[in-house]
């Protein structure tokens, strides 16, 4: 069970730590090295050189792999603490809200539920496992070991777009995919492949999806141009 743990931590999902898969994290494991995540931190690197297949390339290698992954986004390390139903996008969720692990600690239950894309079966989740006090320990640890605990900067742009999902079909004029999903996002909205009747609005610009549009229509969802999107950026609302 700590090994699965240990080994779901270091898995490319998580903090994508190189060089500790199962076998030598079972390795390690035997020998004492690693009774939990955060001893990962701590690897006796003498001792390694004492063990067959340790030189010292591997071992940097192992070194700069444990060294990177402690800048890894809190996202990742939400998802690396294997908090039951807590998947990618609801540890995206969280760190976005919150921006520091420590609020996320000192949350309450209905607090984290009310975040879009959570709800209560995440919430409980996340309460009742910082309300363990060897969690709260094994972050303490984490910390200590300089594994980064803060979330993404809230963007300075209004956050007119909270919680909203805009999908955008086609090519617009003045911003590009990445450009689009940026300004989205900054506002604090989403940007989904696909149209649902929770969509804000379907953006349009030229050689569009067909299927996107005639889903939009289907679903009553407002379809804007680029002149409506930018209205949207600014004001959160829909060009009358």
């Amino acid at each position: 069970r700590v090994a699965g743990a240990i080994e779901h931590f270091a898995s490319r999902g998580a903090m994508d730590i190189e060089g500790f898969g199962e076998q030598r994290v079972q390795l390690f494991q035997s020998l004492g090295m690693l009774g939990d995540i955060a001893d990962l931190y701590t690897l006796d690197v003498e001792r390694l050189r004492e063990l067959d297949g340790f030189g010292d390339t591997s071992i940097a290698n192992l070194q700069a792999a444990i060294e990177t992954s402690k800048s890894r986004p809190l996202a990742n390390l939400l998802v690396g603490l294997n908090i039951r139903h807590l998947g990618p996008s609801g540890a995206e969720a969280l760190a976005s809200h919150f921006g520091h692990l420590r609020r996320i600690m000192d949350a309450s239950a209905e607090e984290i539920a009310s975040i879009e894309g959570v709800g209560q079966v995440i919430a409980k989740s996340v309460t009742d496992w910082v309300a363990v006090d060897a969690n709260r320990a094994l972050i303490d640890r984490l910390d200590a070991a300089g594994v980064n605990l803060v979330g993404p900067e809230r963007s300075a742009e209004p956050q007119v777009l909270e919680g909203k999902a805009v999908v955008v079909t086609g090519t617009l004029a003045n911003y590009n995919r990445e450009q689009i999903e940026a300004a989205i996002k900054a506002r604090g909205g989403k940007s989904p492949g696909s149209v649902s009747k929770k969509t804000l609005a379907v953006v349009v610009g030229e050689s569009p999806d067909a299927s996107k549009l005639t889903k939009a229509e289907e679903l009553g969802v407002p379809i804007l141009d680029e002149v409506g999107f930018e209205h949207l950026l600014t004001t959160g609302e829909l060009p009358s």
